[in-house]
């Protein structure tokens, strides 16, 4: 499985994002029974969760989020998504996502929130 963010930019205090994740050489029957999950990461930090969709599209979040990000998931095109509204500069990090139990990790998205 190959994962790979996208979606990741520079953005001001309030604004908003929208990132993507796509498990390329999976099939879609493969990957519609795991729960999908996004990370962040900061330098000198450990990677920390961020939000998850199970299978039956049921959610969560870290506290942290809650509120402002959204979690979605398109099956059929094998990618999971990142609706983050409302950010803020403790926003800032590497976003990945992986499945759960997880995977390899792939190359994440760079998100920069100015104040």
């Amino acid at each position: 499985v190959q994962l790979q963010a996208s979606g990741g930019g520079l953005v001001q205090a309030g604004g908003s994002l929208r990132l993507s994740c796509r498990a390329s050489r999976m099939i879609t029957s493969v990957f519609s029974p795991y729960t999908w999950e996004w990370y962040r990461q900061t330098p000198g930090k450990q990677r920390e969760f961020v939000a998850a969709i199970t299978s039956a599209r049921n959610t969560n979040y870290a506290d942290s989020v809650k509120g402002r990000f959204t979690i979605s998931r398109d099956n059929s095109q094998k990618k999971v998504y990142l609706q983050m509204n409302s950010l803020e500069p403790e926003d800032t990090a590497v976003y990945y996502c992986n499945m759960n139990p997880p995977g390899h990790w792939g190359q994440g998205t760079l998100v920069t929130v100015s104040s």
